[in-house]
Order: structure tokens, then sequence, then C-alpha cells
């Protein structure tokens, strides 16, 4: 490789760099700064409250840190601004973890992306927002990651489904939009989908439509199959379904006065053989099925930006949660997509195995704990039975004297009659 090779690939690699920018990136370092960054809405006086938090369980207690939600049965609606850009031109890498460690039944794990002019204050469901992406659970049908865009005033929502991670570990999302009109979705760094805006949204008009003065020749013949013209029925097909029963007899006590006319029940008629119909062949005549012939929809209009966002300003957790607890961290906008899975792996990347090491030892722990609870239970309730037992033993050894000692009683008061006889004497 000559020189003048390896100066262009530096001033290349320089340009690309250059090139890379980071809007917003948040990971809750500073303690308690992040008060003065998040606005919560006064939309609603009943908002749930984030508290800054890594969960019972994490891969690092610090830099796991990140807002959680704390009141069950809550909306909350929390937002951080950054400086105004537009993505024409570049890709938009939306970036975020998401951890429901609470068991999530109920609730959303998503963010909104909204332009600069929108009031923090009064943000709320109805506010317009330019994008919607990340997680949403609600019992065991609705499991989706959700990648809603806003189009020319109305919010569009993808025609396939993704399906997002349930279980109550840290997850990232990532989400790119390319100045091609493509997109990906990313979870832990590895692509669940990809394809075309057009494609995969409703944004336009179908390219093309059925033509309204197209219609299907009277002559037209679709069927495929008809009945033989040469088949016919046999002369002894045509038998009754029912017949009477030819073992029925008239009961004895049968009064034809009284009753009516004796009949006998009907059973099916094992020689019926049911509608008859022609076997059937190819038709002749077929033509294959009639397909409506399309022209250009007048209506339709490429549009190439479909991807732009002329302002890009806010960043919200918009959200409902009937079970709280779930911990959303290191967000990250960009417009590098190398860049976003370099700052993955550094992070989320970097604390995942500790953190799923650090449940598997609480959870260890709770089922040594609930086996010494079991265990002891069980001796609790074999030292009660025995001690029942054993009162039982003890009430019945007392009853047992009690019986012995009535009866020497008894042959004292007979062994003194007599005596008492004598001294009478």
């Amino acid at each position: 490789m000559t020189a003048v090779s390896l100066l262009l690939m530096a001033v290349c690699a320089t340009s690309a760099l250059a090139e890379s920018s980071v809007y917003f990136r948040e990971q809750f370092e500073d303690g308690d700064a992040w008060k003065s960054r998040w606005i919560e809405s006064k939309h609603k006086s009943d908002y749930g409250k984030f508290v800054l938090s890594a969960g019972k369980f994490y891969g690092d207690a610090e830099k796991d840190k990140g807002l959680q939600t704390s009141q069950d049965a809550h909306f909350y609606a929390s937002s951080a601004r950054f400086d105004d850009f537009s993505n024409k031109g570049q890709p938009l890498v939306i970036q975020f973890t998401v951890k429901h460690e609470q068991s999530i039944d109920c609730g959303g794990g998503y963010i909104k992306l909204f332009p600069s002019e929108v009031n923090q204050e009064d943000m709320h469901g109805d506010s317009v927002y330019n994008i919607m992406f990340g997680p949403d659970i609600c019992g065991p049908g609705t499991k989706k990651v959700h990648v809603i865009f806003n189009y020319k005033g109305k919010n569009h929502l993808i025609n396939k489904d993704i399906r997002c991670k349930d279980d109550e570990f840290t997850h990232l999302y990532t989400l790119v939009v390319n100045p091609d009109n493509t997109y990906e979705v990313k979870i832990d760094n590895k692509k669940v989908e990809s394809g075309n805006l057009e494609d995969d949204w409703d944004f336009l008009p179908p390219k093309k439509i059925k033509d309204p003065e197209a219609k299907k020749p009277e002559d037209w013949d679709d069927r495929e199959k008809i009945p033989d013209p040469d088949d016919k029925k046999p002369e002894d097909w045509d038998k009754p379904e029912n017949i009477p029963d030819p073992d029925a007899k008239k009961p004895e006590d049968w009064d034809d006065e009284m009753d009516g006319e004796w009949e006998p029940p009907m059973i099916a008629n094992p020689d019926y053989k049911g509608e008859w119909k022609a076997n059937e062949i190819d038709n002749p005549a077929y033509k294959g099925k009639w397909i409506h012939p399309e022209i250009d929809n007048p209506e339709y209009t490429a549009d190439p930006e479909i991807y732009k966002y002329d302002s890009v300003g806010v960043i919200g957790l918009d959200l409902w949660q009937v079970k709280s607890g779930t911990i959303f961290d290191n967000f990250l906008i960009t417009n590098d997509p190398s860049l976003a899975e370099e700052v993955g792996n550094d992070t989320w990347g970097k604390t995942k195995d500790a953190e799923r090491k650090m449940k598997e030892g609480q959870d260890e722990e709770e089922r040594k704990k609930r086996e010494e609870e079991d265990k002891k239970r069980k001796e609790d309730e074999k030292e009660e039975d025995e001690d029942e037992e054993e009162e039982r033993d003890e009430e019945e050894e007392e009853e047992e004297e009690e019986e012995d000692g009535e009866e020497p009683e008894l042959e004292e008061e007979e062994d003194e009659s007599p005596d008492s006889v004598k001294d009478e004497l």
C-alpha cells in the first residue's frame, strides 16, 4: 500500500469521525443532577415519580443507575431537552436500555422523540411526537416493540410484529432510520427487523390500484373443474334417508282409540346414498383466474424524505405502568450507527453478565431460604404433632389413674360397713 493510499484512508477516517454527532446522551452518572435536566410534566397532578436506582440486582451499582418508575398504577411523563437538529441527509439512531425487574405484567417501556417546540411542562399522551420506539407489554397477548412514526400529522404503526424481551434483565433497544428510507431495529445489538419505510408503514397511498374501468368478461370461465356431462345418476340411487324400523313392534298396551294409529319409529336407511353429484372433470373452457388489471394510482406521489424530521429536540418518557419498577438508562441519540453499537457494548455489554450472575445468586439464596423455611415449618409441625400426641397420652394416663383411684374408695366403704354394724351391736 502506497503512502498516498494511507493518506487518503486517514483523510476519509478523519472526515467520517468529524461527521459523527452525538445529540443526546444520558447515563445518570452525576447523582441528583439529573433532576435539573429531566422535567416532569404538570399536565396532570398525579403523575408517578421517577427515582434514580440500579434496582435490586445489577452489574455495576453506579453505572447501572437509571430512572425507575416507583408507583404502581400510574402514568409517567418526564422529558429532557437537547439542541435542536434535523436528521435530513443523515442516519438517525435512537438507543436506550430497559429493565423490567418487576416482571412487568402491563406497562410501557418506550420513549418518544419530540420536536423542540413541545412544551415539556404540558407534555402528555396526545402531545405531537416524531417517533415512538420501544417495548410495550400487556398480558400474554401484547409483547411488542413499538415503532411509530408521525408523518404529515398522523401516527403510523409498523405493519410487522416485533417481539420484545419480557424477562427481568436489562436489554438494549436500538432504532436506526437511514436517509434512503430504510430502517433497522436491534435488540441487544442484534438485528431483529429491517426493511423499507414505504413498504412496512402505510405512509403513502398504494402505487397501484385496480383499474376501475376494467371488468371481468361475461364469457370468462374461471371454473377449473365442471360436472362430467356424460356421468348419469344410477336408477337405483334415490333411496329415502330414513325408514321405519323393521324390528320395532307395537307395544301390547297400545290403544289405537286412545293413542292413535301406531307407527314404527324411523331409523337411518343403510341404503341411503345421499344427494347424487356427477363426477368432476377438467373444464375445457377454463381460462384461469381472472386478475383485475391495475393502473398507476393517481393519488400516489413518491416521497424520498419520509425519514426526515425538520426538528428533533426533546426525548420523553410518556407511559403507563400497572406494576412499577422499570429502569430506563443509557440514552443515546446520534447519527452514527457504529458509534451506537460501540456505546451499547461499552455500557449494557459490560454489565449484563454480572447483572445476570447477581440475580441468579439472589435466586439461589431465596431458594435456600425457602427450603430452610419449609424444613423448619415441617419440623415445627412435627413437634406440634408430637406435643399434641404427648398431651393426649398424658390425658389418657390421668383418666386411667382417676378410674383406678375410685375403686379403693368403694372397697373401703364396703369394709367399713361391717365394722359399723359391729360397733352398733
